[in-house]
């Protein structure tokens, strides 16, 4: 009998089956750059003021709203859990953290507002998987919230870069301490921050203001 031989082929298959649904889930920098992502007028301040607000440290995301003159309306910041990089699984969480911090613009029949992602990780500036299945869960997280799909910052040792631009800096970076609000022209102080129940292994913390 060859039972075992067959319950082994099935878990093979359905391992490459699971493995080609997460490469179908994840968008490579073409296919961003070509997606008409609306470049941010000052991306430093920007990245300065998110890392300001949540120090974050590797494998921490941050999404943060934007308002048409590129102010912060909201944000929030989160562990990603150690499992592999699915861009369903990070649409859905992404999803999560901005219906907790601002309503949804769906009545709307064009976004006025962008959600931005910076994802603090360990390694270099270049493209990975990962940053692949980010940026297909924040354009797909942005849809079904109905908010502009906005830039994809990856946050290392060497600094920030905005993937699919080509701009980046050397500060803040993974390993900077925090600034003060009042040095990147901060207006309101942020709110303490809040951590959901009962999902401390996928979330460390939620801030909005």
């Amino acid at each position: 009998m060859t039972f075992g031989f067959a319950t082994s082929a099935a878990t093979s298959i359905n391992t490459s089956a699971n493995s080609a649904s997460r490469l179908a889930r994840m968008l490579e920098p073409a296919e961003w750059a070509a997606a008409g992502i609306p470049l941010l007028r000052n991306p430093r301040e920007v990245v300065s003021g998110l890392h300001t607000r949540h120090t974050p440290a590797p494998a921490t995301a941050v999404v943060a709203v934007l308002d048409h003159e590129e102010r912060l309306a909201a944000s929030a910041s989160f562990y990603r859990r150690s499992t592999p990089a699915d861009g369903w699984e990070f649409r859905n969480v992404l999803l999560a953290n901005l219906r907790r911090v601002i309503p949804h613009d769906l009545r709307r029949r064009t976004p006025v507002r962008t959600a931005v992602l910076l994802y603090c990780r360990e390694g270099d500036e270049r493209w990975t998987e990962e940053d692949g299945a980010w940026m297909w869960g924040l354009r797909d997280a942005c849809t079904l919230h109905g908010l502009r799909c906005g830039a994809y910052i990856t946050l290392t040792r060497g600094g920030w870069q905005v993937l699919g631009e080509g701009r980046g800096g050397r500060r803040p970076s993974s390993l900077s301490s925090p600034g003060e609000l009042s040095d990147i022209g901060a207006e309101v102080e942020p709110l303490p921050l809040r951590t959901a129940s009962g999902a401390a292994e996928a979330l460390r913390r939620a801030a909005a203001r």
